[in-house]
This record gives structure tokens, C-alpha cells and sequence, in this order.
């Protein structure tokens, strides 16, 4: 199927001041955004206000790093996602609602029931971002000393995944009557027993809420890892992915593409989504003095734990030349391995040092990062899409509102002039302004 000539553009609501770790400390912005509802609201309104397609909450099990780290930045503190994207769901009327949730220690009841009440209350808009954890930091958390290993931990990933899927479908659409004359509330008949029993789970069902507006909110994923691309070809609806160079990017499209088109699955129904981090300003001097800025606000402690997280244990940073290459192979540890991988490959393309590759994750953790002018951020976004590196952009602006506000006032419309955009809302549903079809029901397929 032909693919839709329009970008889809989704928001990433940081818990902090944005997505540079020195955001929090500009002057200009208040330090306590990730526990303002207020704050909220006014970054998920200017998105609406210019048709974005979703807003997105990304979330861990517990506080990810060490103290000294923990001191210095404003991440570790904000609302869990659903809790938070529930209360954004009466303040906005349009926009696509994203929630972060682990199948590694949450159930699949629990979820279940939590998603298809945000889909109800947002009236058909609810997504659900579906994540393995990725830190020991959580697994102390929930009576664990270490995480499951990879493989392990998507295996049961999976068989959540078709259990919550199950228990939405254990409702018909049309199984409540609520007759008060005859006194039938539901037809009996519409409604099933899920009875899964697996290698993870036995739920027997059926879910005590009906059946979400959307069939099933939409399934978001972000894996890149071999086992993540496997699970986003097969369940994936919406797919993050980090690629910070073209190349890189269409090698992920097409692989994942070509996966997810085996398992029979149309093109158009599973998009990918690239995260952007736009640092925009009237001249490219302006755009560059910027990003200085937020750096100048970045502890050399937060920079340190920052590339130690997201490198596992790859090196001690704190006792090798930070002036040296980065070698070209490094051991593989058990957090975000395809992450590590980007970051590792994309030292090696660019002879960093370490000292280099510390400062990139500060500033982009591997995402595509572009310090420019409108056009030339609009270029490179409409460059990607073309040339089928992505369906669409996750904004991640390194600060708010400010940062967010001239992507908004100044990028969006380049991105309209070149007919990549649109202006308005044509569905009621996510899926529909994703052009994502509704979820069948399972039961129902097999009657």
C-alpha cells in the first residue's frame, strides 16, 4: 500500500525542563516542571494546537543512576505515565495519548484494565509504549537482585502482550444492552473467558471493563536490539527508534519493514517514528550559542553517569584517557544492548574520543540531534521521510516550553510549505488520524 505523504510528528513529555540533562537549570524555567500538571497541559495544548499526532511519556520502575548523579538532575522525579496522561485526557480533546509501561514487573490484568480505562476516558486516543525493564536499578525494586536476560525478558514480553490483547477482546463491542424494561444489562452470550495458560502467565479473564473504543489502544514499541526489531514486527503499531544518521535509519526502516511484511502485516500499518531533537534558531550561530548553554548548566558528574548508564559497564570512565579513541569493540552488557550498539558504532564512524562520545550522549543519548535554522531542521526531517528512513519524527526538544515553542512557531510551518504536514484533525480516534485500522476482535474472527 502506498505510503501517506504526511510526516506523523509526536511530542516526548519530559518529566524535566527537556531533554538536555541542563535544561532544569536555565533561569527562565521553572525547576519543579515534572510535578506541575500545569506544565503538562501547557506542552500537550501547544501540540494539539498544531496537530500533533500523539504526546508520549517515557518511564522506568524506580530512580535510574547513582547518588552523585541523582543530586544534579531533574528527571528522577514526575507522575507515573497513566496516572498522568488520565488527567491530560480532560484538558485536551484531540492529540494522541502515550503511555510507558513494562511487561517485566507489572501483570497483565493490571495493565489491561489500565489502558482500556484511558482509551474510555480519552474517548479512543490511548496508546500503549510497551517496554522490557533495562536497569538492575528496577529489579531491586520488585525483589530481584538483576534483571532477567534479554532474551528472557522479551519472551515474556510476548506472552503479555497476547494476554492483555486477549482480555480486551473477553467484551464483545455490542455486549452491554442495559435494558432497564427486560432487566438485561449484557448479553451473556458476548462475553468470554480468556483461559490463557502459559509460561509466564495463567489469567483466566474476562477483563471487568468493556472493550476500549479503538478495539485495542494503539501498541507502541521502540525495540533494536535482533529479539526488539523481532517483537516490533510483530506487535508494533507505532515503533520509536533512535538513528542518528540517514543510512542508519533506512537500514532500520527497511529491516524492520521487510520483517513486519513476512508476518503478513501491511506496510501503512506499522510506522516508524525517529526521534529528533531540534535546537532551532533564526541563524545557525544562534541555534549553536544554544546548545552551548545547556551545556555550560551540565555538571561534569551528570555527564560522567549519564554515558555510564547508557554504556553499561563497558569501560571505567572514570579511570581511562577520556582524550583516546573509543575502541571499535567493546563487551555487550545486559541494559539496552542496541542502544550501547548505536552509540558505540557511532563513535567509531566518527573517530570520537571518549570525551566526545561522553558530551553526544549528554546532548542526544543517540537520538538524530540538529542545531540550525527552521529550513534547515525542516530539510533534514522531510530528507529522512523521503527517503524512507522514517514515517514520522518524536520531537525531543532539549528545553521547555522555549525549545518546543520555536519547533511550533518556526519549524512546523516550513514543514506545511513543503506539504509534509498537515494543519488540522480528520479522526476521532488515534488510529484514525494515524491511519491505523481498528482492532478486530479475536472471538469474533472465530465465530
Amino acid at each position: 500500500m502506498r505510503r501517506n505523504d504526511e510526516m506523523k510528528l509526536g511530542l516526548y513529555l519530559t518529566r524535566g525542563a527537556g531533554y538536555h540533562p541542563g535544561a532544569w537549570r536555565d533561569p527562565s524555567t521553572a525547576a519543579n516542571r515534572g510535578v506541575d500538571i500545569d506544565q503538562y497541559a501547557e506542552l500537550a495544548a501547544l501540540a494539539e494546537g498544531a496537530a500533533f499526532h500523539l504526546v508520549f511519556l517515557a518511564d522506568h520502575q524506580g530512580v535510574i543512576g547513582d547518588h552523585a548523579a541523582v543530586a544534579r538532575v531533574s528527571g528522577i522525579e514526575g507522575f507515573e505515565p497513566i496516572t498522568l496522561l488520565s488527567a491530560l485526557s480532560s484538558r485536551t480533546q484531540n492529540i494522541g495519548l502515550v503511555a510507558t509501561a513494562t511487561t517485566t514487573y507489572y501483570q497483565p490484568y493490571h495493565l489491561a484494565r489500565m489502558f482500556a480505562s484511558l482509551d474510555h476516558l480519552s474517548r479512543g486516543r490511548a496508546a500503549w509504549n510497551i517496554v522490557t525493564s533495562a536497569s538492575n536499578f528496577e529489579a531491586q525494586n520488585f525483589g530481584e537482585k538483576e534483571l532477567p536476560d534479554h532474551d528472557t525478558r522479551y519472551a515474556r514480553a510476548r506472552e503479555f502482550v497476547e494476554v492483555v490483547k486477549g482480555l480486551w477482546d473477553t467484551w464483545e463491542d455490542d455486549v452491554f444492552i442495559r435494558d432497564k424494561q427486560s432487566g438485561i444489562y449484557a448479553d451473556a452470550s458476548k462475553v468470554r473467558l480468556l483461559n490463557h495458560q502459559g509460561n509466564h502467565f495463567s489469567v483466566r479473564g474476562p477483563l471487568n471493563i468493556s472493550r476500549p473504543p479503538q478495539g485495542y489502544p494503539v501498541l507502541v514499541q521502540a525495540g533494536a536490539s535482533d529479539a526488539g526489531i523481532a517483537f516490533a514486527a510483530e506487535v508494533g503499531e507505532v515503533v520509536y527508534t533512535a538513528e542518528p544518521s540517514l543510512e542508519s535509519g533506512k537500514q532500520y526502516y527497511t529491516n524492520l519493514k521487510e520483517k513486519a511484511r513476512a508476518l503478513g502485516r501491511e506496510d501503512d500499518q506499522v510506522l516508524v517514528m525517529s526521534g529528533i531533537i531540534p535546537i532551532v534558531g533564526r541563524t545557525k550561530q544562534e541555534a549553536s550559542e544554544k546548545l552551548q548553554l545547556l551545556q555550560s548548566y551540565t555538571h561534569d558528574d551528570v555527564l560522567m553517569e549519564e554515558a555510564s548508564l547508557w554504556l553499561g559497564s563497558v569501560a571505567d570512565l572514570r579511570s581511562i584517557n577520556l582524550d583516546s579513541l573509543v575502541p571499535e569493540a567493546l563487551p555487550q552488557t545486559n541494559f539496552i544492548q542496541s542502544r550501547q550498539k548505536l552509540l558505540l558504532d557511532l563513535a567509531a564512524r566518527q573517530k570520537f574520543t571518549w570525551r566526545q562520545l561522553i558530551r553526544r550522549i549528554s546532548d542526544s543519548r543517540g537520538h538524530r540531534l540538529v542545531v540550525g535554522t527552521p529550513d534547515e531542521i525542516a530539510d533534514t526531517m522531510v530528507d529522512v521521510f523521503d527517503q524512507h528512513a522514517a514515517d514520522g519524527f518524536n520531537i525531543l526538544p532539549a528545553a521547555v516550553p522555549g525549545g518546543f515553542e520555536d519547533f511550533v512557531q518556526l519549524v512546523v510551518p516550513e514543514l506545511r510549505r513543503q506539504g509534509k504536514f498537515r494543519c488540522t484533525y480528520f479522526g476521532q480516534t488515534l488510529r484514525e488520524n494515524l491511519g491505523l485500522k481498528r482492532s478486530l476482535n479475536r472471538f469474533t474472527r472465530q465465530m
